[in-house]
């Protein structure tokens, strides 16, 4: 059985999840990396009730209608924390500090409504050899009364030595940016990690970023994939796979424009920086 979590997100686990990169605290009992070996390490939470309030202001703030059933990517404020505990965990072998979300797959098997109660198991193994360092794969299980309702997978770039005979292969296509645009204001990462507690520096403040190598905040990453799947979501069936793979950050203030394009199973989406070749983000998403 998976050890339980029954912490919250929020700064406070953001600051647990730094103190391995921080030298000399780095060495002190029960943050120290403890360098064993592993197979995988898993953390499970209790079933938590999705209540109105939080499931609204998330789907206003990523571009969803007000219904009785969760946006797709909700669940993912579930796994969030559970994730940042693994990567805090003296036996995950590197820092969160530095860790880069690189892609994201999702798996809706059907709605899922406000007031149900959602448990959540999530898993790391080990990591896999990726051209500029490594990568580990956070596999989330969603579940209400034992039934599976949601997956996803959450791959997370570690850089370091480079592993020039590594390919790593994606099929995801970009799509001209035809379909509207979405402006974003500056405050946009706060109001993010409001909602979702995922108050990591580079979101909120040009000090905070640049402090960590940004000229400005960016945008999160989660944020971008709920905004594309808003734009998508009346065209969606109820059981429904999305993968993407994000590519450069999105600094705010700015505007970013979205294009999707139909295919046998679902539509290929893209979104790009507005009136430029940046390119932020590729994804599909594929009826289950």
């Amino acid at each position: 059985m998976e050890p339980s979590f029954t912490g919250k997100s929020g700064p406070g686990l953001l600051l647990r999840a730094a103190l391995p990169a921080i030298p000399g605290v780095n060495a002190l009992p029960g943050i120290k990396k403890t360098g064993v070996t592993y197979e995988e390490l898993s953390l499970a939470r209790e079933p938590v009730e999705l209540d109105r309030a939080s499931v609204d202001a998330y789907a206003e703030l990523c571009g969803f209608p007000i219904k009785d059933t969760v946006p797709l990517p909700y669940p993912h404020m579930l796994a969030f924390p559970l994730h940042m505990a693994l990567m805090s965990s003296p036996d995950f072998p590197s820092p969160a500090m530095g860790m880069v979300h690189i892609e994201n797959s999702i798996s809706g098997y059907r709605p899922i409504s406000v007031g149900e109660a959602v448990a959540v198991t999530a898993t790391v193994g080990q990591p896999e050899p990726h051209p500029v360092g490594k990568a580990y794969r956070f596999l989330t299980v969603a579940t209400v009364d034992g039934e599976v309702v949601w997956e996803s997978t959450s791959t997370y770039l570690v850089r370091g030595k480079r592993n020039p005979d590594v390919s790593w292969k994606s099929d995801l296509i970009e799509v001209d940016p035809s379909g509207p645009v979405f402006p974003l204001k500056a405050d946009l990462g706060r109001r993010y990690a409001k909602v979702a507690g995922d108050y990591n520096p580079i979101h909120l403040y040009p000090l905070t970023a640049k402090a960590l190598g940004f000229k400005r905040q960016i945008a999160h990453g989660m944020w971008t994939k709920a905004r594309c799947i808003a734009a998508l979501e009346n065209r969606l069936p109820g059981a429904v796979r999305v993968d993407v793979a994000f590519k450069k950050p999105v600094f705010l203030p700015s505007s970013v424009a979205f294009g999707s394009l139909k295919h046998l199973d679902g539509y290929d989406f893209s979104l790009h920086k507005r009136g430029s070749d940046t390119l932020h983000l590729v994804g599909r998403t594929t009826a289950l």
